[in-house]
């Protein structure tokens, strides 16, 4: 349920699409520490990878991956991030990126700023696992919010250091539905026991109101000439995204809108990368072939990153090395379909509700959009962000403008409660924004974590 460029969508729905007394005893940081992955270049900050149990009656454990920050670990904040080790690790704003046999070092890392902990939920995606296969039969939101909240306390028992360190949760796509609902955990669990130190929460490209933020993608298609005049007018008036999901899990589909999604597909071809409607594709996902296309020089992207972030991981020296394992899976995958079956009816449950609830409890959360993404377009989340304020009686405090860069617009920002609730769109950049646009992402989360507005002009 991690956001991915390639396995995301599925039939027009998101497959991203992450006590002391429930961990096993001897769980330490000192035996999760990787003396050097495979490949990489020299590093001065340690790194750390492994299980944590969150429910060792049924045998459920969690992996996740821990860089520490570049400089000065000990006074740099901890951020969660929810979509897992190879989409947000290997692919976007972890410290290397796999390139042919090696890993290269990401310039953008977001351990610039933070410690950055990734973490892969719920069990069955990654390398996470359950030995008791009954629980792959109906995983939901629900269990996935509690076993994050167990997986944190039992990360905590490892590094004590970073307990009651300023704390952020950020994440993707699913992970709007992820973040809030364990930030929300979280904040019930402060008023037994004051544990997370919780600062704030990012969201990107997030999935916050099923209806609002499928059927913006209506006007991003014609808006970009992916479709005809005449095709978005059946598509906005005869079947919409959201009714054809629901005929679909319903097992209701009708033939009118699967005539409608048909022709929607037709027309924006499988050779446009929805998640970034100006990149190329790569031909190897496209074809599941093997040959690896040469990256063009001006975007300076390796769009067939996901698939040398799957062979990196998939090789055995690598898990070695990352102290992981396969169970009940032959391969790494960013989401083991084949063994998860999750609630997809919970994508039809807002959670913007939950994301108003925290601002209220002064939780200060920032929404971002890449703005070439048609999966879940800025024109969706900008609706609900708008809308959430007007509820929460918030004042705009920052007008609608553009941010900067270095020299160049970074993309647009507006305000409201003098930061208890932001937007930001990140301009060029796709549903993953740290893998498209890595310099206007670091430069967006850097102002995230102090608590700074966007720089409103060159810098």
């Amino acid at each position: 349920m991690q956001g991915s460029r390639g396995t995301a969508i599925a039939a027009g729905v998101v497959f991203v699409l992450l006590l002391g007394k429930c961990f096993a005893a001897g769980e330490t940081a000192a035996e999760d520490k990787i003396s050097g992955l495979p490949g990489q270049p020299p590093v001065s900050f340690a790194q750390y990878s492994g299980y944590v149990t969150v429910d060792a009656a049924r045998k459920r454990s969690l992996f996740y991956y821990f860089a520490e920050a570049e400089a000065d670990p000990a006074a740099k904040p901890l951020v969660l991030w929810l979509n897992g080790v190879g989409v947000g690790a290997f692919s976007e704003n972890g410290p290397f990126r796999p390139s042919g046999n090696v890993l290269v070092r990401n310039e953008y890392s977001w351990n610039k700023e933070a410690n950055m902990l990734y973490l892969e939920s719920p069990a069955g995606v990654g390398f996470s696992y359950s030995t008791d296969p009954s629980f792959y039969g109906g995983v939901g939101d629900s269990m996935t919010a509690r076993d994050n909240l167990k997986f944190l306390q039992g990360w905590f028992n490892k590094f004590p250091q970073y307990k009651g360190r300023d704390l952020y949760i950020t994440g993707e796509s699913y992970a709007g539905h992820y973040v809030p609902q364990l930030a929300q955990r979280m904040v019930e669990f402060n008023k037994k026991e004051k544990v997370f130190n919780l600062k704030g929460i990012a969201l990107g490209n997030p999935v916050l109101e099923f209806s609002t933020d499928f059927n913006s993608r209506a006007e991003f298609f014609w808006s970009h000439g992916l479709i005809s005049d005449s095709t978005y007018n059946i598509f906005t008036t005869v079947c919409n995204y959201s009714r054809y999901v629901s005929e679909y899990y319903h097992g209701s589909l009708s033939a009118t809108c699967d005539r409608v999604m048909s022709q929607v597909t037709r027309e924006t071809s499988r050779f446009v990368d929805k998640y970034d409607v100006t990149l190329d594709v790569c031909i190897s996902s496209v074809f599941m072939q093997s040959k690896v296309l040469t990256p063009q020089a001006s975007r300076e992207l390796d769009v067939c990153v996901e698939d040398e972030t799957m062979s990196y991981l998939n090789r055995k020296d690598v898990q070695e090395a990352m102290h992981a394992q396969l169970n009940g899976v032959q391969r790494w995958t960013v989401c083991s379909s084949s063994v998860l079956e999750y609630k997809q009816l919970d994508l039809q449950i807002p959670t913007i509700n939950i994301v108003g609830a925290l601002v209220k409890s002064g939780v200060p959360v920032l929404v971002y959009s890449g703005d070439q993404d048609s999966v879940i377009p800025l024109t969706g989340s900008r609706t609900l962000v708008h809308r959430l304020a007007g509820r929460l009686r918030l004042n705009t405090t920052e007008p609608y403008r553009a941010w900067f860069q270095g020299k160049q617009v970074g993309g647009w920002t507006q305000v409201f409660g003098g930061g208890a609730l932001s937007f930001a769109t990140v301009r060029g950049a796709s549903h993953e924004a740290p893998f498209s646009q890595p310099e206007r992402s670091l430069g967006l989360f850097r102002a995230f974590l102090a608590g700074r507005q966007l720089p409103e002009s060159f810098e």
